[in-house]
């Protein structure tokens, strides 16, 4: 089932969410790939979410599309009148400024670290079939 976070990253799809992790093998690897590919680092055993619509401590505390969705009362952003905003453009352009910076990347680690950070992909989808 699609899971959508407030600001388009899939959920489901994420290494990071709480069910798709089977070992702290898994939880390394998300560390070391999110801070190759976005630039941030997570320490493993931090590593582990259970995504930003109910959960009341997100795995990002610092982001600031959540507490704006929430306030408005809206699923996510692709139903705001306001959609790409300057709260939404760093989480909304990530996946194509990964993409741009590396010539080549593997299958697998665009399939599992890349595609579920395709947010303008799926906030746009709904944009076009509300």
């Amino acid at each position: 089932m699609e899971i959508l976070s407030r600001c388009g990253f899939r959920c489901d799809l994420c290494p990071a969410y709480n069910p798709n992790i089977k070992s702290f093998d898994d939880k390394k690897e998300v560390s070391e790939k999110w801070q190759k590919y976005f630039g941030f680092y997570l320490a493993p055993e931090k590593v582990g979410c259970d995504g930003c619509i109910n959960n009341e401590a997100p795995l990002d505390t610092e982001c600031r599309v959540r507490p704006c969705v929430n306030e408005k009362k809206l699923e996510n952003c692709a139903y705001c009148e306001d959609f790409g905003c300057d709260k939404l453009k760093s989480r909304m352009n990530a996946f194509e400024e990964v993409i741009s910076k590396f010539a080549d990347i593997p299958e697998r680690d665009y399939r599992i670290f890349l595609i579920p950070f395709n947010s303008k992909k799926h906030l746009m989808e709904i944009r076009e079939h509300p």
